[in-house]
């Protein structure tokens, strides 16, 4: 990816004694002072080390809020030389300021999806695929429409196929309970969240394909390749700096796996209908990589953060009984003639609720960036910041969906917090689809394209695994990719 070659900002900024005339900025209060933004760029290699090792990432963030007192301030973000040129961003880590995110008229997104750095176009093909596409850009609306049309000529196998492919995971966990005592949630997961997703999106069967069972492998490593500069995987520091935080790796070594996965999607593509022919021309020559793109970010979004609606299930435990899910749940479909149905999961208010906190305290894709496209003003809470034309713009998202300013008892999981008028108003600082839960993706908007679709599959694994359980127990740890889950318990149902 092309850098811009920004300088460093100066330790020595002054505050402006007057707003700038030519800041058309967000709507700025006047009764908040115009300060600069704090720097905290010491050197980028020793920011690497406190994001990934000495300190972690939410301390990382945590201590610079208390030395520069500000939720607003400069630092070098991972992964820095030689990956990335610039690693200097302004961080935003209020639940205010954070939103100018997701606002394309302030900020460009080319080439922003994994930060300071892009992956190789290699691993997709040769194709930037729609991830790393500004709205601006002819394709991003094109590929967009086109996973709109997936996702809306699918919706009839949506349920059907959740419910055979989960069905084949919880037994598969039943019989590693019963020879094992304990079975692996992620890896039975891994499996069924990739057969749901090709028998519902793609009408394939892999396991009737050349993919056969390996499409999670493939998943996982082509995430590696994608994702290594940003993540942690437990090789001793120094042999992890050097290898996936200093270099890239090589697009070569996983070549193999996404020319199978390929095959396996065009094989879909193939005998699915086009709509036009500027469609079709696109089809052939780009949306193959896009959709392996986003069916690949896609399983790994179900990898890490389904498995976290279970880790965020250990307070759950302890705040809401299982039995008052299972009685909802099997209350609702049982009016509905006993079948799973939208009409049923609509009568599931705790139900919802419960994905939407999940998806608040444990947001799936938690780094946002953006390029300021002009001078603007930026407002916290407490202060207002200029923020000059081309400055890269960051944002935690979790510590923007948990601003004690925002959110009552934030760090505090309340299953019940969406329920009810009060509750749903509060939808619009539920942030994970990168925009409010509140509105919808758009062929003009960053928003997740299938952002309705992950959270009915959220809340289809809360009504299938109530259906089915009275109640289970969970060991949780971590992993490079996301939780580590393991079962030790599992109650079938008693009523």
């Amino acid at each position: 990816m092309a850098s811009t070659s920004l300088p460093y900002p100066s330790l020595q900024l002054q505050t402006p004694t007057q707003r700038s005339s030519n800041l058309p900025s967000r709507p700025f209060s006047r009764r908040l002072s115009l300060r600069p933004v704090s720097a905290s760029v010491s050197g980028s290699p020793s920011d690497r080390l406190d994001y990934f090792y000495n300190q972690g990432r939410d301390e990382f963030f945590k201590s610079r809020i208390q030395k520069h007192r500000s939720t607003v301030y400069r630092v070098n973000m991972p992964p820095g030389p030689f990956i990335s040129h610039n690693p200097n961003v302004i961080v935003l880590l209020d639940g205010k300021s954070f939103p100018v995110l997701f606002d394309v008229t302030m900020v460009e997104k080319r080439d922003l999806f994994t930060g300071t750095y892009m992956s190789s176009v290699e691993l997709t093909g040769g194709y930037r695929v729609l991830s790393y596409l500004d709205p601006s850009e002819p394709n991003h609306g094109k590929l967009k429409k086109l996973m709109f049309f997936l996702l809306k000529s699918s919706r009839d196998r949506v349920i059907p196929e959740f419910h055979t492919s989960f069905t084949e995971l919880f037994e598969k966990l039943e019989s590693e309970l019963a020879s094992k005592g304990k079975g692996s949630f992620v890896e039975a997961n891994d499996q069924a969240a990739f057969n749901f997703l090709a028998r519902s999106l793609y009408g394939v069967n892999p396991a009737e394909t050349q993919l056969g069972q390996d499409g999670p492998k493939l998943v996982s490593k082509w995430v590696l390749f994608q994702l290594g500069p940003l993540l942690v995987i437990g090789l001793p520091k120094l042999v992890e700096e050097l290898l996936i935080h200093t270099f890239p790796l090589p697009p070569v070594l996983v070549k193999k796996g996404l020319s199978e996965t390929l095959r396996f999607l065009l094989q879909f593509i193939d005998h699915r209908p086009r709509r036009s022919r500027e469609n079709r021309s696109l089809t052939r020559r780009g949306l193959p990589q896009s959709l392996i793109r986003d069916l690949l970010q896609f399983l790994w979004g179900n990898e890490n953060s389904l498995p976290k609606h279970d880790q965020v299930d250990r307070e759950i435990r302890c705040q809401t009984p299982h039995t008052r899910l299972a009685e909802e749940i099997r209350t609702a479909v049982k009016s509905n003639g006993g079948k799973v149905t939208m009409a049923a999961m609509e009568q599931m208010p705790l139900t919802k609720s419960v994905v939407y906190e999940a998806l608040r305290i444990e947001p799936p894709v938690p780094l946002q960036y953006g390029r300021a496209k002009r001078d603007m003003v930026i407002e916290s809470h407490d202060s207002a910041f200029e923020v000059k034309e081309g400055e890269m713009l960051f944002g935690f998202q979790p510590f923007a969906t948990k601003d004690p300013k925002i959110f009552d008892r934030p760090e505090e999981f309340v299953p019940d917090r969406f329920v009810c008028e009060e509750g749903e108003s509060m939808l619009k600082h539920v942030l994970w689809s990168n925009g409010p839960e509140t509105e919808s993706p758009t062929v003009g908007n960053k928003q997740c394209a299938g952002k309705d679709f992950v959270v009915l599959v959220s809340r289809l694994l809360l009504v299938e695994l109530f259906l089915r359980y009275d109640s289970f127990e969970i060991e949780v740890g971590r992993s490079a990719l996301g939780a580590s889950v393991t079962v030790t318990s599992l109650k079938r149902a008693s009523f």
